[in-house]
């Protein structure tokens, strides 16, 4: 407890005594949690990440004729930072800037990189980017890269504020390349993220885990069920953590009760259509420049410039 996120602990204790119980998805994202994640982005039923590459791999010709080259790139969230080398390599960057929660495996993925691309300076960042955080001076541009469809994990006004935060950040003539998944079929999104395999519901539980590591839970996993909901009136797929069973806990020495059929609710998958998307990035403070999308038309990537 002594090494305990501070911020996390504030963020479980006030979600856990919520009438909805509720943890902000930003901690899926330890080491374990980060690997999980990994994996769904491989799975059969994921589809995001393939759309996604497709678009990227099939279409960066014209992405980078509206990017141009020689900006510092700065991904938000890079992960593996799998789709990334797609980019660098087509808008040839002064420098990247990789920011992730997941410090250890963001140096391993800044490793890899730095390997394919010898000659490119690489200053991976070890932060939470909805804060503060200090990018490198390099005199160049910056180009913000939010790949993945991590923007649809907020509601509408935090997903505008934390738009106007990257604006902050990068600068007055910054531009972004941002992905957002569309709204389609239940029939592809529920296995998204409910996958045969059970993948995801491992992800989901870590979460638990994590808990009883870092914040001294006592919580018993085989007590939770993965379950995903589709709220159509929000456009969004919901993810939960349900009681299967009465029981109690504690996290940090304080207590709590769960009733059988009570939910966590841990993270939103807000699906949108392009008008929308569009919109939100206005809202946000930037204009869009371009938006692709994959051969099924079931991803959407959109590039923007920040309104002065």
């Amino acid at each position: 407890m002594e090494s305990a996120d501070p911020i996390f602990l504030a963020d479980v204790l006030h979600g856990l005594a919520l009438p909805q119980r509720a943890i902000p998805p930003r901690w899926f994202y330890d080491r374990q949690g980060s690997e999980l994640f990994e994996q769904i982005t491989c799975l059969p039923e994921y589809y995001l990440t393939e759309a996604e590459r497709q678009i990227l791999s099939c279409q960066m010709g014209q992405i980078a004729a509206v990017l141009g080259r020689g900006r510092m790139v700065v991904e938000f969230g890079s992960g593996s930072s799998s789709k990334t080398p797609l980019l660098l390599a087509a808008v040839e960057p002064s420098s990247y800037v990789p920011i992730d929660i997941s410090g250890e495996f963001l140096r391993e993925s800044a490793r890899s990189l730095a390997a394919d691309f010898p000659r490119l300076p690489i200053h991976p960042i070890a932060a939470d980017f909805t804060g503060s955080v200090a990018l490198p001076i390099d005199g160049c541009a910056r180009l913000g890269f939010f790949p993945g469809s991590t923007i649809g994990n907020l509601d509408e006004a935090d997903a505008v504020d934390l738009l106007r935060h990257f604006g902050q950040l990068l600068g007055r003539e910054a531009l972004l390349l941002i992905g957002f998944d569309r709204r389609k079929s239940t029939d592809i999104l529920i296995p998204a993220y409910d996958d045969a395999q059970g993948v995801t519901a491992r992800f989901n539980l870590n979460l638990l885990a994590r808990i009883n590591r870092e914040l001294g839970g006592n919580l018993d996993l085989d007590a939770f069920a993965h379950e995903i909901r589709w709220n159509d009136g929000r456009s969004r797929i919901e993810m939960h953590l349900r009681a299967r069973r009465d029981q109690s806990f504690e996290v940090a020495g304080r207590a709590f009760q769960m009733r059988a059929g009570e939910t966590i609710h841990t993270e939103n998958s807000y699906k949108h259509h392009p008008r929308a998307a569009a919109l939100l990035l206005r809202a946000g403070g930037w204009e869009p420049l371009g938006e692709w999308t994959d051969a099924q038309q079931q991803f959407s990537v959109f590039a923007a410039h920040r309104v002065p």
